[in-house]
């Protein structure tokens, strides 16, 4: 590693806003961000100031380090109001990311507040992960059957061949429908919501209004719950927690929501495109049906959440070359913990297993709780496992470094996986699409493949949104 042009910056006093950090989300960024970790690794070291969206902010890099700020929960508080620059009115009033930041829910608590939420939402969510209850069971089947509804779709009339958005098409409306079912929308209300998740994690023009519209629909849900529960995530966080304020729910299971989405979805996409670009070890794992270590490795090689949220120290403390002071702002890069030289020397790209010692899942207190991630995998490994038995020859349309991706300072995932598909025989169980070309350009709903889920009916506004998305026939 090069020399660090401040090896005494440890014991001066250098201030986070004197050292004219370089932007972050940049061009280069968004195309290749691990040649910008590299860069700043090689000029800084473990911990590098960068400029996020006008705001300085001090990037951890080193794998040691990003675990030292992630388990040392004493020293590195989420809680906003830790922020000396916002505390201070140094902050732009219009800065754009400050908001999301500002809404008190478990990501962003510390101390007996966040165990206190994080132990309600554990006790809620853990009989619908794994596999030996019946609402478990019931959820992976309808993950199943919302894979060959979206295949379905998408492949509709395209014969042997054809072509789709496995990312608009596929991975992130699934993660979504499953949302609806454990959250137990009633059929108007749930495929509104969806719709305004989607809307909300793209960020655009009309995502302030969506995030409006999800608050207020949470909080609909849950006043509603509260009079008939169900056996949903919000009726039982209902039960684990009788006190728990219809506001403070909301926020909460709009917090989970947007990231269960987000998350599951960038690891379906990020799995798919590791192993059509030739990952041999990803290749090897998928060819022996260890569906879970193929998504394990792609977890490690491209993990779906790039940096964690804001952290901020309560005293002053020495990481990497620099003296973090007390209230600066820290992102910790997981992205580039796993390309630190001190990680990713040690792993096997032959081995048959590969480390679970990654940071994808997070670590500490604020770690990714157990049943979350094991209801994230379970459908992500439902998703890649049930698109590699029906699509078969699956080709990029367009050169692997050309993708488009979408680049925030915590998320990084495709804006659109174009493919090539060749279909599989049938698979036993799945309900197969006619073959030959489609009558004409604009179909009518009625006469597509009919969703074999209820709570998705075939004429509602996301099956009709997913319609508008697939690719007439020879074209």
């Amino acid at each position: 590693m090069n020399a660090h042009p401040f090896p005494g910056s440890a014991s001066d006093d250098r201030t986070l806003e004197s050292l004219s950090p370089e932007p972050l989300l940049t061009r280069d960024f968004e195309s290749a961000p691990g040649a910008v970790y590299e860069r700043l690794r090689s000029r800084y070291g473990a911990v590098a100031p960068v400029n996020l969206v006008g705001v300085p902010v001090w990037l951890v890099l080193g794998y040691p380090e990003v675990l030292e700020v992630m388990q040392n929960q004493e020293l590195w508080k989420r809680d906003i109001r830790h922020w000396r620059a916002r505390s201070e009115g140094r902050l732009p009033l219009d800065w754009p990311l400050l908001p999301a930041q500002e809404v008190r829910h478990m990501m962003f608590l510390d101390g007996d507040e966040h165990r206190k939420s994080r132990t309600t939402f554990e006790a809620a969510l853990k009989p619908f992960q794994g596999s030996r209850t019946p609402q478990a069971e019931q959820l992976k089947a309808a993950v199943v059957r919302y894979a060959d509804d979206l295949i379905n779709l998408a492949s509709y009339g395209a014969g042997r061949v054809g072509w789709a958005d496995l990312c608009a098409q596929y991975a992130r409306p699934l993660p979504l429908m499953v949302i609806n079912r454990l959250y137990g929308f009633p059929q108007d209300q749930g495929d509104d919501v969806i719709m305004d998740i989607w809307r909300m994690v793209d960020g655009g023009p009309d995502s302030a209004a969506a995030v409006e519209r999800l608050l207020a629909a949470m909080e609909s849900l849950v006043t509603a719950k509260r009079t008939s529960p169900g056996d949903d995530l919000p009726s039982r966080m209902l039960t684990a927690d009788p006190d728990l304020s219809s506001e403070q729910l909301a926020r909460e299971l709009s917090m989970v929501a947007v990231y269960l989405s987000d998350v599951t979805s960038n690891l379906i996409n990020n799995t798919v495109v590791e192993v059509i670009r030739g990952n041999a070890g990803m290749r090897m794992s998928l060819s022996a049906g260890l569906i879970g270590e193929t998504v394990n490795r792609a977890a490690i090689s491209n993990p779906p959440v790039y940096n964690l949220s804001f952290r901020f120290p309560v005293q002053d403390t020495e990481l990497g070359n620099f003296t973090i002071a007390a209230g600066d702002v820290v992102v910790a890069s997981i992205a580039a913990a796993h390309a630190d030289p001190l990680f990713s020397s040690g792993l096997d790209p032959e081995a048959t297993v590969s480390t679970r010692a990654h940071l994808a899942w997070g670590a500490g207190t604020h770690g990714c709780p157990d049943p979350a991630q094991q209801l994230g995998t379970m459908i992500v490994t439902t998703a890649v496992g049930r698109l590699f038995e029906r699509f078969g020859g699956l080709q990029l349309t367009l050169p692997a470094d050309q993708l488009p991706w979408r680049s925030a300072h915590i998320m990084r995932g495709l804006r659109s996986l174009p493919v090539r598909f060749e279909l599989n025989e049938a698979v036993p169980g799945t309900p197969q699409t006619p073959a030959g070309p489609l009558p004409q350009d604009h179909i009518a709903v009625a006469d597509l493949p009919q969703p074999a889920s209820p709570e998705l009916p075939a004429r509602s506004s996301l099956w009709r949104f997913l319609t508008g998305l697939r690719r007439p026939a020879g074209s």
